[in-house]
């Protein structure tokens, strides 16, 4: 069955870095559009990155943009999500999901939070 597993996430002090990685399965992991999604607390999805099949093109939220970056790592089926310069709006549970039209799989998530 299909199963994306993320990790990487923690607390983290503003300024700082953390990786996330979602771990795929299930699925022809490299024919899939991969994104990445945040829902920090009290508030709605929010779409951060995505990354295409093909050529690899990446796109990114303004919000983030400059200061986090996807990859993927088609031979071991695996997506992640580089985050630096960390700020506390920052904070939210990341998921990554698969796209072929709609996000049809989704993680769990992990949680990042941003804090002194």
């Amino acid at each position: 069955q299909v199963q994306l597993v993320e990790s990487g996430g923690g607390l983290v002090q503003p300024g700082g870095s953390l990786r996330l990685s979602c771990a795929a399965s299930g699925f022809t992991f490299s024919s899939y559009w991969m994104y990445w999604v945040r829902q920090a607390p009290g508030k709605e999805l929010e779409w951060v990155s995505h990354i295409n099949t093909g050529d690899g093109s990446t796109y990114y939220a303004d919000s983030v943009k400059g200061r986090f970056t996807i990859s993927r790592d088609n031979a071991n089926n695996t997506l992640y999500l580089q985050m630096n310069s960390l700020k506390p709006e920052d904070t939210a549970l990341y998921y990554c999901a698969r796209a072929k039209g709609a996000l049809d799989a989704w993680g769990q998530g992990t949680l990042v939070t941003v804090s002194s």
